[in-house]
């Protein structure tokens, strides 16, 4: 039994060995792939603690009495505190305070809380003070968005520790897109934002990498069974022989972004009808213009063709160097770092809060694209989205070019990617 099993496996061992395509994907990527990641998280974690360290508490003190003087002091002891009065909330907005004040976050304290507290402490236990905490809600935010709508309710809670047992109770409201909407937790609306997150960019992770897989055995397969040198002896144009090769990824690209907007669409709606108000009843996205319109869809749907369109041809160039199917889905692995890092790390930030350079890298990796128009069209920032599709489209041009080239000469099929001396070369069997 297993007779022969260790020659076998010697064999197949000193074959991977002698492969440094495999080694690099299955060795080397990890580990810059992972530490990349962990720098990301870490940077995303310490952004976080920094912005809610420098964060500046707008309070509004509409009532001016005692108690509200005590409050404003128990929150200045916490953590920057600037005062106004006598200010609506909608004049904070409208004045563009919080960015003067460098604040996500502004609590009121309206007319009669001093005389509340004051009625609660003399018996009267029905009676308390309600502070209204508005959390502006930033539809480009990361997993860590919504941090200061839970630091303001802690910190009442504290208070209430401090006096008397729920002395004041807090009414939390969200702005969203300049305009206050009363009665919903900016943590519900990022709780969403949350899962918008985490879903989209693992779907189009996936989908891109099994898609490029697929796409990349599609020349090194008939070079591998010696196929595609009599495909290319036949009166068949070499350019339509290409085309159609294309063609079949696009129809291919064009079902599944189809299908991923029609299971977004879907999530979206099923969160919808999950998530309350503080008043009990349902939260309506589509009224709060948190779903994205039609043609934020169809934008969406076109940044999500382009990229895996992109992706596609991409794969089928790389898989013209390889030999096999095996070297081809080694080669096409050396893109996945360019899938997951962007995939994964904008699920922690916000690309608008990152340096400039940082910034500039991210949107130069065209399979970030996709994820940051889904985030955009909630926002109704469709520049950002034309962009995207603009620059995925150009690369797109550019890789079918270099395919096109590559086709119309022998080189498709005496091109071998060899790491000899650090660099490729092609070479003729």
């Amino acid at each position: 039994m297993l007779k022969g099993f260790t020659t076998i496996l010697i064999k197949e061992l000193k074959e991977l060995m002698r492969d440094p395509k495999i080694l690099i994907g299955m060795i080397v990527l990890p580990l810059i792939m992972f530490p990349v990641l962990g720098l990301v998280m870490g940077f995303a974690v310490q952004t976080a603690q920094t912005e809610a360290q420098r964060a500046t508490l707008l309070v509004v003190d509409n009532d001016c009495g005692n108690w509200s003087q005590v409050f404003v002091g128990y929150l200045n002891s916490t953590m920057n505190v600037e005062v106004l009065n006598n200010t609506s909330p909608q004049s904070v907005i409208d004045r563009g305070l919080l960015a003067q004040y460098n604040s996500s976050t502004f609590v009121v304290i309206p007319s009669g809380f001093s005389d509340n507290l004051t009625r609660h402490n003399a018996g009267e236990w029905n009676v308390t003070g309600v502070v209204n905490a508005y959390g502006v809600f930033n539809g480009g935010g990361g997993i860590f968005s919504g941090v200061g709508g839970s630091t303001v309710t802690a910190v009442i809670a504290g208070f209430n520790r401090a006096v008397a047992p729920d002395v004041v109770a807090v009414s939390q409201s969200s702005v969203i897109k300049g305009t206050i909407t009363e009665g919903v937790s900016v943590s519900v609306l990022s709780g969403l934002l949350l899962t918008q997150s985490i879903a989209l960019p693992i779907t189009i992770m996936v989908m891109l990498t099994y898609a490029m897989q697929i796409a990349a055995t599609s020349v090194a397969m008939e070079k591998e069974e010696k196929t595609l040198e009599t495909l290319l002896t036949t009166p068949v144009d070499r350019f339509a022989i290409l085309m159609g090769k294309v063609s079949s990824t696009i129809i291919v690209a064009g079902v599944a972004a189809v299908t991923v907007l029609i299971g977004y669409n879907y999530m979206l709606g099923s969160l919808s009808v999950g998530i309350a108000g503080n008043s009990g009843g349902s939260v309506d996205l589509v009224a709060l213009g948190l779903v994205p319109s039609v043609g934020g869809y169809i934008l969406l749907g076109i940044s999500l063709f382009f990229t895996l369109l992109s992706a596609l041809a991409l794969a089928v160039v790389m898989s013209a160097f390889s030999e096999n199917v095996r070297g081809a889905q080694a080669l096409v692995g050396y893109i996945y770092p360019l899938i997951f890092i962007p995939a994964m790390a904008l699920i922690y930030l916000d690309v608008n809060s990152l340096p400039l350079a940082i910034k500039a890298i991210f949107y130069a990796i065209p399979y970030s694209h996709p994820i940051l128009a889904a985030k955009a069209v909630v926002t109704g920032d469709y520049g950002t989205v034309v962009f995207g599709i603009v620059y995925v489209a150009v690369f797109t041009i550019v890789i079918m070019y270099i395919a096109s080239r590559l086709f119309a000469t022998e080189k498709i099929l005496t091109a071998k990617l060899k790491f000899g001396r650090g660099k490729a070369k092609q070479h003729s069997e």
